[in-house]
């Protein structure tokens, strides 16, 4: 009796663990990724529509240097010339240390955001969001931001 209580126990526990590995939720995170890219990209040259498909209309924002705000105010920040410096580098975002835990429909991502300019410089910032799959497209509503000193 106990070798088959082992085999089923066995079972289980093998079953669970393709389950949260299942294709589905491989393919949502490989999306997730996907979308962190693009939207990274966007980012490096202030694209208003890439940060109005990556933000939800009700996202908690909080900045590396403490501030709280939505996305009407990155919006805003767009639309009211907030475009780089010529003089300025640009910085060339990117993600690094990447995870992502799936919960359903909602996603947690962290990961290492990496701000490189041409002379150089380089800053990092270790980053938190949460996803939340709305209409069939996962979308931010909450993010935190905390420099890495």
């Amino acid at each position: 009796m106990s070798c088959r209580i082992t085999i089923f126990l066995i079972t289980i526990i093998a079953l669970t663990a393709t389950a949260c590995n299942s294709p589905d939720q491989e393919a949502d995170k490989a999306e997730i990724r996907e979308l962190l890219d693009r939207f990274l990209e966007g980012a490096s040259t202030n694209d208003a529509e890439m940060h109005d498909r990556f933000w939800s209309d009700d996202l908690i924002y909080t900045s590396s240097a403490g501030e709280r705000y939505g996305k009407s105010t990155i919006m805003e920040g767009m639309e009211n010339g907030s475009q780089p410096d010529l003089d300025e580098p640009t910085p060339a975002y990117s993600a690094e240390e990447v995870q992502i835990n799936l919960y359903g429909d909602t996603a947690v991502l962290a990961f290492k955001l990496v701000a490189e300019t041409e002379a150089d410089d380089r800053d990092e910032f270790w980053n938190t969001g949460t996803l939340v799959r709305q209409d069939g497209e996962w979308r931010t509503v909450a993010w935190q931001a905390t420099k890495i000193p």
